[in-house]
């Protein structure tokens, strides 16, 4: 195994706590308090507690709580729902499983609030782990569905990499959506799973797919509670390579993913993600590189230029491509810079510029030219370049 970098249910309870803006939380079925004990001496009460926010959900609800009763696991599993202001039927469809699940020993807290505004993915997710039991935890969106074997497989790899976020292959649903990002998704390398985080795809493992320790998750943080339009598990998927994490991907199929117009995905501005990554890439590789080539002279490999710190846009020896127009015109000008006289970038042929690179150019869009003309130059992923399309 290669890697880049836990009984029937407890007595029910129920009450409301206020958060700190206020707003009254219900919770019901498990007492925190003694979550919060036995956490702390490492007894826990469940092995894995299954991490659900749900936010108007009922389209999707029944199959994914049913994959969750049709686990085939043999240990102790909780599943921690947190509604978030659904207005919906959500929260009668919850209640229903409940019976099922706890029929099966599945033991079933139900957290949430009423407010007239939801507060966001961060905040539910947040919220389900706090008032959650287990000792690893398995995330799941309200509109995905488990395989059988999911948290099985999920809870194994686990216990041998309890510093790593362990993550799975997934089957995309509408079939046929989001094609690239799906093979991208499912065909890394366990290596890539480090050395492609700058790309505009996000997070090499996905949110709906984490499974981790609850003390490894502790020693991260907290996802962002900012709300709407905060990209809250890359920035969370960023903090866990900071304290040096590792990610791991089972090479099975254990999710199906599901691709809709109102994934929370779609809330998040792609210029938000892209100020994010520039930041990201920055600190982790070009703050330390003395120069660098940009591998694309046209828009995005502009773009990424003008966003770059000062120090970092002088480290930029050349853009180079392979469109004879681009490189025939051989400078490009930095016209809205503020420096008199304005820099100015070589433009080469890619043969011809010298690495490190980064590279602006999208993969898997080209028939396999741009693959074909990286692979030609015999560099090492991670060490002579990285990605950033």
């Amino acid at each position: 195994m290669s890697v880049v970098f836990v009984s029937g249910p407890s007595k029910p309870t129920q009450g409301q706590v206020e958060d700190a803006t206020g707003s009254k939380i219900t919770k019901h079925g498990g007492s925190s308090d003694q979550r919060r004990l036995d956490c702390g001496r490492e007894d826990y009460l469940s092995d894995v507690s299954i991490i659900l926010p749900v936010h108007n959900a009922e389209r999707w609800l029944d199959q994914c709580l049913e994959s969750v009763l049709d686990q085939d696991f043999q240990g102790s599993m909780q599943l921690s729902v947190f509604n978030d202001a659904s207005k919906d039927n959500s929260m009668n469809i919850i209640e229903k499983w409940q019976t099922k699940l706890v029929k099966k020993g599945i033991h079933v807290i139900i957290g949430g609030h009423e407010s007239a505004w939801p507060k966001g993915v961060g905040f539910a997710k947040n919220q389900a782990v706090a008032q959650s039991f287990g000792r690893f935890l398995c995330f799941l969106d309200a509109d995905d569905v488990m395989m059988p074997q999911r948290v099985r497989v999920q809870y194994d790899a686990a216990l041998a990499l309890p510093h790593c976020v362990i993550g799975c292959q997934v089957k995309r649903e509408p079939e046929g959506s989001t094609e690239r990002y799906t093979r991208w998704i499912n065909n890394l390398t366990q290596e890539q799973l480090l050395t492609q985080v700058f790309t505009s795809h996000g997070p090499t493992i996905i949110m709906p797919t984490w499974f981790c320790s609850r003390q490894w998750f502790d020693s991260i943080g907290k996802f962002d509670e900012s709300g709407k339009g905060v990209p809250e598990d890359l920035l969370f998927f960023y903090e866990v390579i900071r304290k040096g994490g590792g990610m791991f991907r089972v090479d099975r199929c254990l999710l199906v993913y599901r691709y809709h117009s109102e994934a929370a995905t779609h809330a998040v501005l792609e210029e938000t993600i892209w100020k994010e990554r520039v930041g990201f890439l920055e600190e982790r590789v070009l703050n330390d590189w003395p120069s660098f080539t940009i591998w694309n002279a046209g828009k995005q490999g502009r773009k990424l230029y003008r966003c770059l710190s000062a120090a970092n846009q002088k480290k930029v020896v050349s853009f180079c491509d392979v469109d004879q127009s681009k490189i025939t015109k051989g400078i490009y000008t930095y016209e809205e810079s503020k420096i008199k006289p304005k820099p100015q970038i070589p433009i080469c042929h890619f043969m011809e510029a010298r690495p490190p690179f980064i590279i602006c150019v999208k993969l898997d869009l080209t028939g396999g030219g741009f693959e074909e003309n990286l692979n030609s130059l015999k560099l090492k992923e991670g060490v002579d370049y990285y990605h950033f399309s």
